[in-house]
């Protein structure tokens, strides 16, 4: 049998790792990997040692869904224990980083009053010296620059931290990722390989193109290790072939949340990736199997946990020919360069774009719109909304954009006119700026200032001036975070009563009562435009 060409099942679940935390981009990213070590992971652990139970309860709450909560039934702590001491003698340097970015800001807040900063470098911690640059805004607020692209090349940036593991999948639940450090055992693989490793994308492959089971163990040096395991991870079984589309028209493909593809003859985007492994759970959906060889450009619209996903991109990487992504406001702690991101996770044409500026494709083009809010109201400029067209149609991807301002959107439909597609996310509640940033924070944040700041979409008032100002033709409503098979990394649940369900029921009827095609996705839909 291992002699026999085998192809990697469709079921097995790919876990990027770092230090056996499920890695976003705040985990590749040098400086707010340290934070988050130091301010979240070490954080959770020790509560967990300390109140298992507490966890083991919360963690059942569904109020408490996506919270600070190890989701191990109050087992394992013996091994939770291991991985701090792990943590804390591995990733010593990293800690130090993390302490030493909030002595820095501290020394900032009470010294620099507007008067020249030179002074203050000799005040800087030594092991960040030569890896940051204080600064002044317009208004003498003083804060770090760091010079971001020296920092993976330093010891901070230890690639040693990466793993992938791997392990068949049948349902759609899984425990919340972001919480929970990923704990051996007898079902899962773990390859102790980093993320740019070029046995990745062999691995990922083999999903359409068979190799002898030895294969993967020589590129890897022979070190696999659980090969008996890993083996059942392997099929004679050839998958479907994808067709390409071959119409005069454009196919839209929606995958779940954020992700969709738009596809003629000529070319393949696709946007957000975040696809589901395949396996009958219920729901009808596209899988990995409903891609084509080659995926000319794939979208980014913003470095979030559920839009930029390396469990799904590292699968994907070896059909990637450009992957485009929003240019950040350099230096920022909170706004890491989603470009130096994927360049050092191995991916090689990476495209950065700016607001209004295009990129020409085949059939058509691809420019960035200004996408407000959504995060917290922090300076950030990774963020990015896509406007493609093609075969003289416009389709909007606007994300999870907040429609703060609507003159934005008024001197945009100025530049471009009308719409014929939009995509809108309606998550108008959002979590508190916390939930994703609160580790990078060095100073004790206010509740009511944290609950004020939300990680929030457009509610219907503002969706339906967007409609309007584009005269938008169809209308759908997505990255709502309903799949199931995400809720690992989106912690979501809806009830009918919910607001971003009632707000975005509003939107698709009065789109639908004006005679707009309009519809809030769910799992797949296809159709030709």
């Amino acid at each position: 049998m291992k002699m026999t060409p085998l192809y990697l099942k469709q079921n097995v679940q790919v876990e990027p790792l770092f230090n056996h935390w499920y890695a976003w981009s705040h985990l590749v990213a040098p400086a707010t990997a340290a934070m988050n070590i130091a301010n979240s992971h070490l954080r959770i652990m020790r509560s967990y040692v300390a109140a298992p139970m507490v966890h083991a309860s919360a963690v059942k709450n569904p109020a408490m869904l996506g919270g600070p909560f190890i989701d191990y039934q109050g087992q394992r702590v013996a091994e939770v224990k291991t991985l701090i001491e792990t943590t804390m003698k591995q990733y010593a340097p990293m800690i130090q980083l993390a302490e030493s970015i909030k002595a820095l800001d501290e020394i900032l807040r009470n010294e620099a009053k507007g008067h020249c900063l030179e002074p203050l470098y000799r005040k800087i911690p030594e092991n960040l010296r030569g890896f940051v640059e204080i600064v002044y805004d317009l208004n003498n607020n003083p804060s770090i620059k760091f010079i971001e692209a020296l920092l993976y090349h330093s010891r901070y940036y230890d690639l040693g931290a990466q793993s992938i593991c791997l392990s068949p999948i049948n349902q759609d639940h899984r425990p919340f990722a972001l919480s929970t450090p990923r704990l051996s055992d007898d079902k899962s693989v773990t390859l102790n390989i980093p993320f740019n490793h070029p046995v990745v994308d062999e691995l990922f492959r083999m999903k359409e193109h068979p190799q002898e089971f030895t294969y993967v163990n020589e590129l890897l040096g022979g070190e696999l290790g659980r090969t008996e395991l890993f083996s059942t991870f392997l099929t004679e079984q050839k998958p479907p072939q994808h067709e390409r589309h071959s119409g005069n028209d454009v196919l839209v493909r929606y995958y779940g949340h954020a992700c969709l593809s738009l596809e003629t003859p000529d070319v393949f985007i696709f946007t957000d990736p975040a696809l589901s492994y395949t396996y009958e759970n219920g729901i009808k959906r596209y899988t990995y199997l409903d891609l084509p060889e080659v995926i000319d450009y794939v979208l980014i619209t913003h470095g979030h946990q559920d839009h930029i996903m390396f469990e799904t991109l590292l699968q994907l990487r070896h059909k990637v020919k450009n992957i485009i992504v929003p240019r950040n406001q350099a230096g920022c702690l909170q706004d890491p360069s989603l470009k130096l991101v994927l360049q050092n996770i191995g991916f090689k044409n990476v495209l950065e774009i700016g607001e209004l500026e295009t990129i020409e494709i085949e059939g058509g083009r691809i420019t960035g719109l200004p996408f407000l809010g959504e995060h917290a109201d922090l300076n950030i400029g990774s963020k990015i909304a896509h406007l493609v067209e093609l075969k003289g149609k416009k389709f909007l991807f606007a994300a999870d954009s907040n429609n703060l301002e609507p003159k934005v959107y008024e001197h945009l439909f100025n530049l471009i006119g009308e719409i014929d597609v939009l995509f809108l996310g309606m998550e108008c509640d959002g979590a508190p700026l916390s939930w994703l940033y609160g580790p990078l924070i060095t100073k004790t944040l206010d509740r009511k200032m944290d609950q004020s700041r939300r990680l929030s979409g457009s509610n219907y008032e503002k969706g339906i001036l967007i409609v309007d100002q584009f005269n938008c033709k169809q209308v759908y409503v997505y990255a709502m975070g309903q799949e199931p098979w995400l809720n690992y990394v989106m912690s979501i649940k809806y009830a009918n009563d919910s607001n971003p369900i009632v707000a975005s029921n509003k939107l698709v009827e009065e789109c639908s009562r004006r005679g707009l095609v309009a519809e809030r996705l769910f799992g797949r839909k296809e159709f030709t435009y």
